[in-house]
């Protein structure tokens, strides 16, 4: 096997010869943060489905806009797991942009995108990133860091954007997404996106099979499962649609088949 050279700013222990999500991701919004095994499994993906990075811009585009909504219904401090590898329209940024004060805490269980969250986030005291697992909950929600920034006795803004459908149901996420709902004070909101098998499963199915490949395979669910996150929330208005249509910013061309951008999105109030 040739030699696979380290970038500089990638962290030790970093396996460069299996592609990963987070990275993928990176490399389908135009980063830089990638490796060659990540931009090749990306081109195969590509070759299959032209429209991913459309699909990837619109997901970035709804988590703008959920956290938006969750700043003018009040809410000054989020919760981002599964951040990935910062991005432009960070979920401080947008959020700080609205509210100066918001504090935000990144939870990522991926060392490159932790790494390179510290990186660009720097000193900035109303952030903070950790590396922990959502499928571990209790052990994220302990972190000092989070503990150390988040009034969890006050509501917070939860995001799982694109991250749920990378939790296996072998893996409880039911279980997982109930232990921080039981933790969150009422109030509080929980904005999610998940792919979805749901509109376009023979492209979906070709999708999920390249990512056996990483250590992050896809779980697509149909839209009666991921509404079963949503327990013990109330949705907001549109309810759980298909990412386009979750109130759009306007002037939005939504087309007529939102769900070429096959994934559902909701945000629910936690009562």
């Amino acid at each position: 096997m040739a030699r696979v050279e380290r970038p500089a700013w990638a962290p030790e222990g970093i396996d460069l010869t299996r592609p990963s999500a987070a990275r993928v991701y990176d490399f389908y919004l135009g980063g830089f943060h990638n490796f060659a095994v990540d931009r090749e499994m990306g081109r195969q993906a590509l070759a299959l489905w032209p429209e991913l990075p459309q699909i990837m811009r619109a997901n970035r585009a709804y988590l703008r806009r959920a956290v938006r909504y969750a700043a003018a219904a009040g809410i000054r401090q989020f919760l981002d797991i599964g951040s990935g590898i910062p991005t432009a329209g960070n979920v401080h940024t947008v959020a700080q942009r609205a509210v100066p004060h918001a504090r935000v805490v990144y939870v990522d269980n991926d060392p490159v995108a932790v790494a390179h969250s510290r990186a660009i986030l720097g000193d900035d005291p109303r952030t903070a990133v950790i590396q922990a697992d959502l499928r571990r909950p209790g052990e994220m929600l302990r972190h000092p860091d989070l503990v150390g920034l988040l009034d969890l006795s006050e509501p917070v803004g939860v995001l799982m954007v694109a991250v749920l459908h990378f939790v296996a149901d072998e893996d409880d996420p039911y279980v997982a997404v109930a232990r921080i709902r039981d933790a969150l004070a009422p109030g509080s909101l929980l904005a999610i996106s998940h792919a979805t098998h749901d509109g376009q499963p023979e492209l979906t199915s070709s999708h999920q099979t390249l990512y056996r490949r990483t250590a992050t395979p896809m779980t697509m669910r149909s839209r009666d499962a991921v509404g079963g996150f949503f327990d013990g929330f109330e949705l907001v208005e549109p309810g759980l649609v298909y990412m386009a249509r979750w109130r759009p910013d306007p002037g939005e061309d939504l087309g007529d088949h939102p769900e070429r951008y096959p994934a559902w999105v909701g945000v629910g109030r936690r009562s």
